[in-house]
């Protein structure tokens, strides 16, 4: 199984503008902007990168949106820039909020998210440290006394996606048990992109399994009979939208790069499960989690072809570069099941976290001249000038 990573573009409704564009630097080079837009109607206007911004867990990102208004000496004091999570069933997350120079950051986002301030007109933020759960489509909101107007940016992840089902078998778990199953293995459940882009690449999975936004999907990259027919076209297979509770899959999980390192842990013998996690200990680790080795195949690019314990009691080991006595001739994670945990004896891979490292560098999304989408919005809220909220 190899990964191919995929554009996916925000679209927003055609509008009639009538602007001069002159273009300009940031102060510190990171990305051009379009700086100034003409426009008789005083109307704020947000403008935000088309497409995507990518990064890895564990890294930093700048979200760009920039804001023009007009008078151009409207007090900045009341100038309110607000950042939201929307999520597939629409519902909206607070994440940051500016008026003035009051700021405030919510839940999980707390010291890890800031204003860029590059500049006038500039609302973009920086995510820092970002985790599995950031990605995803953010809103950008700028409000200026009656007048506000709305930009998306889609945050997108290098990773893998992989199938998942626990030692009872397939066709286990409900949707909240597959969620679960996906946070134990040190994953989130993938998103349609995320399973599509895992299919471009030759993921091929016979078994339907949980997406996050609640359906039911599975790729086949070699239609045969006993996966839906032979004659169907290869795909992504779609059950559509399930019932979270009473119906039962299995799950595509999604993870990213490891903060931390996944190795075989070299023994003169092979050890049952209890052991295994002893010997991990005393090597100063933990045995490493399914999405763990998953990553580390994908980012270490793991080659180990000895079979070992994993967390939740299967046996795994990873494949880079296939050779027929290492399980086929495709690249990917072997699975040999769920064992006995007592009498099997096996070899075990470990996870040692970076306990030291920081997050990487802030990553900038160049953008292309004249590609920031323009957005003129008719709304008129009112703005409460001491509130953050």
């Amino acid at each position: 199984m190899a990964m191919h990573n995929s554009l996916c573009i925000c679209l927003y409704p055609p509008l009639v503008l009538l602007f001069a564009l002159n273009l300009t630097e940031f102060h510190d080079s990171k990305y051009k902007f379009l700086a100034k837009l003409e426009d008789d109607t005083g109307a704020v206007i947000v403008q935000t990168a088309p497409g995507k911004v990518v990064t890895h867990r564990g890294g930093s990102i700048t979200l760009p949106c920039r804001f023009h208004h007009e008078p151009e000496n409207t007090d900045p004091a009341r100038i309110r820039i607000k950042w939201t999570k929307v999520t597939d069933a629409l519902q909206f997350e607070d994440v940051f909020v500016a008026l003035g120079r009051q700021q405030r950051v919510f839940g999980s986002y707390k010291g890890r998210v800031f204003l860029e301030q590059a500049g006038p007109g500039d609302a973009s933020v920086i995510i820092q440290n970002v985790t599995l759960e950031d990605y995803g489509r953010f809103e950008c909101e700028v409000t200026n006394d009656m007048e506000d107007d709305t930009g998306f940016v889609n945050l997108d992840l290098e990773g893998v996606v992989f199938p998942y089902y626990p030692r009872e078998g397939r066709y286990k778990l409900n949707y909240h048990e597959g969620e679960d199953a996906c946070k134990q293995q040190d994953a989130i459940l993938a998103s349609h992109s995320q399973l599509h882009k895992a299919w471009l690449e030759g993921l091929d999975w016979c078994n339907a399994g949980w997406l996050e936004d609640g359906s039911v999907q599975y790729p086949i990259s070699h239609p045969r009979d006993q996966c839906g027919r032979k004659d169907t076209p290869a795909g992504v297979r779609n059950y559509g939208y399930r019932h979270k509770e009473d119906e039962r899959y299995d799950a595509f999980c999604f993870t990213s790069k490891l903060n931390g390192k996944v190795y075989f842990l070299k023994r003169f013998k092979k050890v049952n499960y209890a052991e295994a996690i002893k010997a991990c200990i005393r090597d100063g680790s933990a045995v490493a989690k399914v999405g763990q080795l998953y990553a580390a195949w994908k980012f270490q690019l793991l080659d180990r072809c000895e079979a070992g314990w994993l967390e939740d009691g299967s046996i795994r080991y990873p494949i880079v570069n296939p050779r027929s006595r290492c399980g086929g001739s495709q690249p990917g994670v072997r699975h040999l099941g769920f064992p006995d945990k007592k009498f099997r004896l096996y070899g075990v891979y470990c996870f040692r976290r970076n306990e030291d490292e920081t997050a990487g560098g802030t990553e900038t999304t160049k953008i292309p001249t004249n590609s920031m989408t323009k957005r003129k919005s008719s709304r008129r809220i009112p703005m409460n000038a001491t509130s953050v909220i």
